[in-house]
């Protein structure tokens, strides 16, 4: 059985190591993230770089998502790394405070006074320590805690309810986005996006630089929720970016709007990657908790294209166990349940030729007794319309072009196979594509799979051409089987 959910591996200091990296993507990782949260442009690019030279050694292909900061709201440093705070205690956040203290602490976003009021509840450290606003006064922001604990250097805050105007993109975010362009990034993540407007802004500059990244938005801001079609609209993909997005709406909100934003994502023909703690506990344990498998087996049943993991892989001590226990959880939920999100489909009608072949082939697909589908393609559009639809037939992505290849890394059940670079005949083309899927054991002489196509080949965005195919007779690739 194939994995159909793919896997998103963040890496980091626990997965430098080349040998520890190329035993996760043996694993099972699809694509790996570069956070830009942490480390400098040289390990970045270093980063990039190193996990497709080892993917090409093993004969696989492996997608690169570069994830930017974005406007993370933090606390300042205290002059002794910590403080504890207790319930009932008054605390001051000061943007004009250069060294924190028992009593007040500075902030690295100087316009936080201007975004609160008096009765206004702050989350710091992930919802941890709980600040209510008494007052506000010029540059200075007067709490009572709520809910206290450890407050240590520069750890996040968010407002309860969200309306914290910090724009989605940096000065260092702008800067971040050329070095994802110079180490050919596939995805870029815009962090804290409020609308659709700060993902056209991203996708400009990214343009602008002379990328080709497909843009996906981290849905971690309440507003965000808010402005979902819009951004849905505007991006190739989001993220369901739980840790942000919990303390800003409350925890028990979050599982009902993942299915909401898994079912929007694949509506509107976009990707959707579910991300966060996914199986934290394993950052110091080889194996996940029965609560995380279910959770991870959840989003797989829900219809994600992918799974992520963060600290698990990037700092964790068991950073190739984690990838191993998401890929038997992904495979185990997949035989389980068929997710079915085409509603919408049945009551609208294709706005492209490529939608139209998409859902001929998936109709046959589900109709008859298919072994594989062959989508020769230049740009992965078609089989990203085909991946939106339910499916256990595996789609192999047959493409000369590494870009397009490297990008449906991503698609849940879309697999890439590099293949027909200089080829022109579509007869060729095709004996050749089966020759190559009965090499891989993906058909046996016998079965039956589909093949689609565009002619004249070689044009982008063309596959008009739909072929139904029996494994090992010939003639069936100049005439194709009556249904």
């Amino acid at each position: 059985m194939i994995r159909r959910t793919k896997i998103v591996a963040t890496l980091g200091p626990a997965s430098s190591d080349p040998k520890v990296m190329r035993r996760m993507i043996l694993a099972g990782v699809d694509v790996v993230r570069i956070n830009f949260s942490h480390g400098i442009r040289e390990e970045h690019i270093a980063y990039a770089e190193l996990a497709r030279s080892l993917a090409q050694e093993a004969g696989c292909t492996v997608g690169v998502l570069a994830d930017l900061q974005g406007p993370k709201i933090r606390v300042g440093k205290f002059v002794n790394g910590k403080i504890n705070l207790e319930i009932g205690d008054k605390f001051i956040l000061d943007a004009e405070c250069e060294l924190g203290d028992q009593e007040r602490v500075g902030l690295d976003y100087k316009d936080l006074p201007n975004d609160v009021e008096t009765g206004a509840t702050l989350m710091l450290d992930d919802g941890r320590i709980v600040l209510g606003v008494s007052m506000v006064r010029e540059h200075q922001i007067f709490c009572v805690v709520e809910q206290g604990g450890v407050l240590s250097n520069n750890k996040g805050i968010n407002r309860k309810g969200g309306g914290l105007g910090a724009p989605a993109l940096t000065k260092k975010d702008i800067e971040d986005i050329k070095t994802a362009v110079e180490f050919k990034a596939d995805y870029l993540a815009v962090s804290f996006p409020r609308s659709g407007d700060d993902i056209r802004q991203a996708r400009a500059l990214m343009t602008e630089a002379g990328g080709k990244c497909m843009i996906m938005a981290k849905i971690e801001r309440s507003e965000a929720i808010l402005a979902l079609d819009d951004i849905l609209e505007a991006s190739d993909a989001i993220m369901v970016a739980r840790g942000d997005l919990a303390v800003e709406v409350g925890d028990a909100v979050v599982p009902a709007l993942q299915k909401r934003m898994i079912r929007a994502a694949r509506g509107n023909n976009k990707l959707v990657v579910t991300a966060t703690q996914m199986l934290e506990s394993m950052i110091t344990n080889p194996i996940p908790t029965r609560a995380e498998v279910s959770d991870v087996a959840n989003a797989v049943l829900d219809g994600t294209d992918a799974v992520m993991l963060s600290a698990e892989s990037a700092a964790g001590q068991y950073p190739v166990e984690s990838v191993e226990a998401m890929a038997r959880v992904c495979l185990e939920a997949e035989k389980e349940y068929l997710v079915n999100n085409d509603r919408r489909v049945t009551n609208s009608h294709p706005e492209t030729i490529e939608e139209a072949i998409a859902r001929a082939t998936m109709f046959t697909a589900s109709g008859l007794k298919i072994r594989a589908i062959a989508a020769l393609t230049q740009s992965g559009v078609t089989v990203l319309l085909m991946s939106r639809r339910s499916s256990k037939v595996p789609i192999f992505a047959i493409s000369p072009i590494e870009d397009t290849r490297r990008k449906v890394t991503l698609f849940r059940g879309v697999y890439p196979i590099k293949f027909g670079e200089g080829l022109s005949d579509p007869e060729e083309i095709l004996r050749l594509t089966e020759d190559e899927l009965l090499r891989r054991g993906a058909v046996r002489n016998g079965d039956l799979m589909v093949m689609t196509i565009g002619e004249p080949v070689g044009k982008t965005g063309g596959t008009n051409t739909m072929k139904i195919v029996r494994v090992g007779e010939c003639e069936n690739l100049k005439k194709p089987i009556a249904v």
